[in-house]
């Protein structure tokens, strides 16, 4: 049984004469409270959550999806030490591209990929942390050496690929083809259907029967490689 205070649906109010609640923090007693049926409740609880997935992003959601949940900065200074990581970086990234005369975003993020893990190596490894006194891998291996990592190993997951993409939800055409690029390509499923399309960080495009669920094989329908 569950109970809430307000209006409910012509049919299901009844009053209590003794009520489930002798003490609600200090707050006044109530008159009347109103005893939902189990099958309305389900229904709230499943609305409920819908609307809670639906409120995710799309980090949030793939988080969501392996029951990650993130950890919001507690304090001001904890706060702090994030930004000024970011900070860091937006200084340190715009004379770089600067150096190379690059001022659109296609060549930025070409350099960037063939650069951007000597830059975060020689950070990681090299410079000291104002914060840590330290090295941000001197750090990292201490809490390793010391169990303090909350860092796990890649779960054996077949979603893995896909829950950690851009999804997008797209109608399958008329004539039993989707839209990839310019082309339209072919793919098992019935016209006017609904696919999930999967972007990939590198690129690589997938179509999928169906959104990933936990332990289950997808179902993929197209794989359109980058090159």
């Amino acid at each position: 049984m569950a109970a809430r205070l307000g209006q409910a649906p012509a049919g299901i109010r009844s009053k209590a004469k003794n009520p489930p609640f002798p003490y609600l923090g200090g707050h006044e007693k109530p008159q009347l409270i109103h005893r939902l049926p189990a099958p309305f409740i389900r229904h709230l609880l499943a609305e409920h959550r819908a609307q809670r997935l639906d409120a995710f992003t799309q980090l949030g959601a793939a988080l969501h999806f392996y029951g990650i949940a993130l950890r919001y900065a507690p304090t001001p200074q904890a706060k702090g030490k994030i930004e000024r990581r970011h900070d860091y970086w937006q200084q340190r990234l715009p004379p770089l591209l600067a150096a190379d005369q690059i001022t659109e975003l296609a060549p930025a993020n070409q350099l960037l990929d063939q650069l951007l893990d000597q830059l975060l190596t020689h950070a990681n490894a090299h410079e000291t942390h104002r914060e840590l006194g330290t090295t941000p891998q001197a750090a990292r291996d201490q809490a390793r050496a010391e169990k303090r990592s909350g860092l796990r190993p890649v779960p054996a997951c077949p979603g893995w690929p896909f829950v950690w993409s851009q999804r997008t939800r797209v109608r399958v055409g008329d004539d039993g083809k989707v839209s990839v690029g310019s082309q339209r390509h072919p793919l098992d499923a019935p016209p006017r259907s609904h696919v999930v399309r999967c972007l990939r960080p590198n690129g690589d495009l997938y179509y999928l029967r169906h959104a990933p669920e936990p332990n289950t094989q997808p179902q993929v329908l197209l794989h359109c490689p980058v090159f």
